[in-house]
């Protein structure tokens, strides 16, 4: 199965020559589920002709807000229908969760209540699994026809599910605690130094990150069919 992976934006310089790229991160997560990959780095307004190329789609995340006026977004919210329209199974996650709520009418927004980052726990309904985040926007208005599938005191809309092919979530189960670590010290300029200690603090405890990973696979997998 082709997963075609838009990159909204590019992992920092700092960590990139060790961990690679948003892309390589979900290549990592989604490895031995016999898919094949390519990527688009629409951040560069490098794009895709359109749906067929690829059986399923990804976006990742990105330091740009959604709201933000990039010459390129205009251009990824309409592909972000057209993957819709088409169908084909469509995942994203953080800034790819955000834009895809923001592209079918939903509204994201600087989040009065701060920042999200390290080691977050979210009721999914049948289990709660714990799952790295760095995130102050949020999805504040659900686009319509979204279902809540996990949420937590801070984040009301940490992932949803739009008809049937569409599954997105806040937090980064792409993300390790080496990437944590390096968004600690990179990129943490404008997080509270509590949050930024209790981050610290629990890096390398345990995430789901699998779970969510094997749980995005197959429904990569079934959206395909």
């Amino acid at each position: 199965m082709r997963i075609g992976i838009l990159q909204p934006g590019h992992a920092p310089d700092e960590v990139r020559g060790e961990l690679g790229d948003y892309a390589d991160m979900f290549e990592r997560l989604l490895a031995g589920q016999d898919f094949t990959f390519n990527r688009w780095d629409v951040v560069d307004n490098i794009f895709p002709d359109g749906p067929d190329e690829a059986d399923g789609w990804l976006i990742t995340g990105s330091r740009h807000g959604v709201y933000e006026p990039h010459p390129w977004l205009p251009r990824l919210e309409g592909l972000v229908r057209e993957i819709v329209a088409s169908g084909k199974p469509l995942v994203g996650v953080c800034f790819g969760h955000q834009v895809i709520a923001q592209a079918l009418g939903g509204k994201v927004e600087k989040f009065a209540g701060g920042w999200a980052v390290g080691r977050q726990q979210y009721d999914f309904g049948d289990a709660t699994l714990a799952l790295n985040a760095w995130h102050q926007d949020q999805v504040t208005e659900l686009p319509p026809g979204a279902q809540v599938i996990a949420s937590n005191a801070f984040c009301a809309n940490a992932a949803l599910l739009i008809g049937q092919n569409v599954l997105t979530i806040q937090p980064h189960p792409e993300f390790t605690s080496e990437m944590i670590a390096g968004l600690i010290d990179h990129r943490a300029a404008k997080v509270p130094d509590d949050l930024v200690a209790k981050a610290r603090a629990e890096l390398g405890s345990e995430t789901e990150n699998a779970e969510i990973g094997q749980r995005m696979a197959d429904f990569l997998r079934k959206g395909a069919k």
